[in-house]
């Protein structure tokens, strides 16, 4: 009987489970965004090139952010039922391993941006990295309600590392598109706490919905969606956008206010999880409009 490719094959997805490639690849995608807007018109082939590098080196030091947020809180994650499976939880990967994957990661990621892209590039991705892994997983996340919301200015900042790439510095159009992930991030991830609330209790995380309630986290919701429609207009405000991109907006951001009113009125954990996975839609067909948008004939 084989007992050695299977084990290697396992190991593998193991690690690569670790990186959680979906949030990885919303990132990566965000940060692609920003690369595309700093490029006035149609990108030469070596803009392309440093978009294809920039994705690279963002994607590893993303995934390492990733695989130290799943070593920090293996033993949270072990009580809840979401994420209970992860290698780290179960004990199947130790702590060196999953450290020094983390720092292989981190390490290729930032000399690919740094000799291959830029230094801001590489200085504001590690900073990002610190800011999740560190400010956030270890010292926010555990202490304050608030966490997901002063922790989301890390989650925020794709865009501004692929307008970094591209520019070599960090416009107001790039603050522009950090202030709609910021403001965007509360409402989808609370929305996910909501009727996650049994799994953050037992993991004893001070989540919004254990600590002030269900009632009081729905009305955050609705809030946060009002505030984030206004901030989603910004892109036409400021120019950056034609009326292509406003009409998605609003059609998209009402939607996104609308199940924030419907959670507000009359909860239920399946509507969370619409709202939730709407969240995602959201966010996904708001950049890809900037994108159309940006190579629509003015």
């Amino acid at each position: 009987m084989n007992t050695v490719a299977a084990p290697a094959a396992s190991r593998f997805s193991q690690f690569y489970a670790l990186t959680k490639p979906r949030v990885v690849q919303l990132i990566v995608f965000c940060a692609l965004i920003g690369m595309v807007l700093a490029v006035p018109g149609i990108p030469t082939p070596a803009d392309l090139r440093t978009m294809a590098i920039a994705c690279f080196g963002i994607w590893l030091v993303a995934g390492a952010a990733a695989v130290f947020n799943c070593l920090v809180e293996k033993s949270i994650d072990a009580k809840m039922r979401r994420t209970a499976w992860r290698a780290t939880a179960k004990g199947e990967l130790s702590d060196w391993q999953t450290l020094a994957f983390a720092a292989v990661l981190c390490g290729i990621g930032s000399a690919v941006l740094h000799e291959w892209v830029n230094p801001l590039t590489m200085w504001l991705t590690f900073a990002t990295f610190v800011g999740y892994a560190v400010i956030y997983t270890v010292v926010l996340k555990p202490l304050t309600p608030q966490n997901i919301v002063i922790g989301g200015a890390s989650g925020a900042m794709p865009p501004v590392l692929g307008w970094a790439a591209l520019r070599g510095d960090v416009g107001p159009e790039a603050l522009i598109l950090f202030l709609i992930i910021f403001l965007w991030t509360p409402p989808h991830f609370w929305a996910l706490a909501l009727y996650r609330v049994e799994d953050y209790r037992k993991s004893g995380l001070p989540m919004l919905p254990v600590t002030h309630g269900n009632e009081f986290t729905r009305l955050q919701v609705l809030l946060y969606t009002f505030v984030l429609f206004a901030a989603c207009l910004m892109p036409f405000a400021y120019g950056m956008s034609s009326w292509f991109y406003l009409a998605a907006a609003v059609v998209l951001s009402a939607g996104f206010c609308w199940y924030g009113f419907r959670l507000w009125r009359d909860y239920s954990d399946a509507l969370a999880r619409q709202t939730f996975r709407f969240s995602l839609i959201h966010l996904s067909l708001l950049f890809a409009a900037l994108l159309v948008d940006h190579y629509l004939p003015i």
